[in-house]
């Protein structure tokens, strides 16, 4: 199957070469051969039952011509700690949530359904979105098993949005929902050769998706290009009273970031080149090196080197009350009591200090969570991104994703070996983040990333659409047993 790009989806949706239920079914058929058997995958964690029945709905409304906008009829992936009011359960990866069906859609999944999209299923994840134990093994949940790397099976999907980023990259969907704390939709994207975006907080909603982090979190779109990031960046956007971080958008209006996107779009821009960010890996750099040739050939002032002041030095919820009357666990001391109970079952190969540790801790009200909180605000922000930003007078940064994803191992969890680091600043700082693809380690891909201010969303896009157009960089994944080292670094 060809792996078509939601307009070119639309173009064939609209002109009645393909239908949404043939789409579909077609899409099921894929899931079939590679998730559930053949190179095995596992990023589907469980498959929506009436996805054929309500895409059949958007065919007849297609038919009498009322067309809902960009994703009408197309299927969309969401990963498990999203909730979703229909036949399937919410359980972030975990046995502990099991039997959990949320009594409401999440804000950004009636966003979905309004706009005509067919929610194809939900994703595997690293269980509690890597919020459990240490060391903890990227991908691999007790209620969805490991999912594997598309590129490499015996390689790390990365995490926590592992299985959102596989379903892209084996085209089992036309795009995907994933969630970030800080790195769990840059890191799998960037390791699954797709682009992923973490928006500003507050462009997209969190009411309805199972937390970490108050001042962190956030969903994403995972596509396989920038147009299509940019679609369902749009769609998704809106002020929702339920999440008060909404409410510092500029507007409640939609915005058309598909419609802003220009291959020219890096022309004149100050990029600022983080090496102190960037690490030592001579491959990694190798790539990074032709990754600012190419925005150099598109028209960008490039100010070599900047670096980031404090990247390095970043040191109960109340979601669980609010869960299905049959589901076992309603507290975080709950669940940690139901793990221990169960951890032949739910801990076979790491435990939950995390969980813990939470425990632990004071509320968010507390004066320690208000003082760390000002503190990191401080580093990430004042001390750090803005003051790089204000200096240089940069439009954005650029830096390495990360590197080719180390090999899956069960016994000692993952061994993430990149000197570097992307993901820390714009997510503890609350700033947007985009990684594409850019270029091949033994055949395992590598990203680069663009990071810019608070609200500036839109100006990476463009930015990550210039670079995306200039090098046409992904190839789909091949489903080797592992790397072949005769392939060119």
């Amino acid at each position: 199957m060809e792996e078509w790009s939601i307009t070119e989806l639309q173009q064939k949706l609209g002109s009645g070469e393909l239908t949404s239920v043939q789409l579909i079914q077609t899409y099921l058929e894929r899931v079939n051969s590679l998730d559930r058997s053949g190179p095995r995958l596992n990023s589907v964690i469980e498959v929506n039952p009436d996805a054929v029945e309500v895409a059949s709905q958007m065919d007849a409304e297609r038919k009498a011509g009322h067309l809902r906008g960009a994703l009408h009829g197309i299927p969309i992936f969401i990963k498990d700690n999203i909730d979703t009011h229909d036949r399937m359960q919410t359980t972030s990866g975990s046995l502990a949530l099991e039997g959990n069906y949320s009594f409401r859609d999440a804000f950004i999944v009636w966003k979905l359904r309004e706009a005509g999209a067919v929610i194809l299923g939900k994703t595997n994840l690293s269980e509690w979105a890597n919020f459990r134990g240490k060391p903890s093994v990227s991908g691999w949940s007790s209620r969805g098993g490991l999912t594997r790397n598309p590129y490499a099976l015996d390689r790390s999907a990365c995490g926590s949005s592992s299985g959102s980023a596989v379903v892209v990259a084996a085209n089992l969907c036309a795009a995907a929902i994933g969630t970030e704390t800080d790195g769990s939709i840059i890191c799998p994207s960037q390791s699954n050769g797709i682009v992923g975006m973490k928006p500003t907080v507050g462009l997209w909603s969190r009411s309805g998706i199972i937390p970490i982090s108050h001042s962190q979190d956030t969903a994403g779109p995972m596509a396989r290009n920038v147009e299509d990031v940019a679609i369902l960046l749009s769609t998704l956007t809106g002020v929702d009273a339920k999440d008060p971080a909404t409410r510092k958008q500029r507007s409640a209006r939609q915005i058309a970031y598909a419609s802003q996107l220009d291959k020219h779009g890096l022309r004149g821009a100050r990029i600022g080149v983080a090496r102190n960010m960037s690490g030592a890996n001579p491959n990694i750099l190798k790539i990074f090196e032709s990754s600012i040739e190419v925005i150099k050939g598109c028209g960008a002032q490039l100010i070599d080197p900047v670096d980031v002041p404090n990247f390095n030095k970043f040191a109960n919820t109340e979601y669980l009350k609010s869960m299905a009357p049959d589901c076992p666990c309603r507290s975080l001391a709950e669940i940690i009591k139901f793990n221990e109970q169960n951890k032949l079952r739910v801990m076979p190969y790491f435990g939950q200090e995390r969980m813990i540790a939470a425990q632990m801790k004071g509320t968010l009200s507390s004066q320690k969570y208000k003082e760390a909180k000002k503190k990191n605000r401080q580093l990430s922000r004042t001390e750090g991104l803005d003051k790089v930003f204000r200096r240089y007078k940069l439009d954005a940064i650029i830096v390495p994703s990360g590197g080719p994803v180390w090999p899956i191992d069960l016994v000692n969890g993952d061994a993430i070996n990149w000197d570097m680091e992307s993901t820390s600043p714009p997510a503890v700082a609350g700033y947007p983040h985009i990684t594409v693809p850019a270029g091949f380690i033994f055949g395992l891909p590598v990203g680069l990333s663009f990071i810019a201010k608070a609200w500036k969303d839109s100006t990476l896009l463009q930015f990550a659409y210039a670079f995306e157009q200039a090098s046409r960089i992904r190839k789909p994944p091949r489903y080797l047993n592992t790397i072949e080292f005769s392939t060119t670094a």
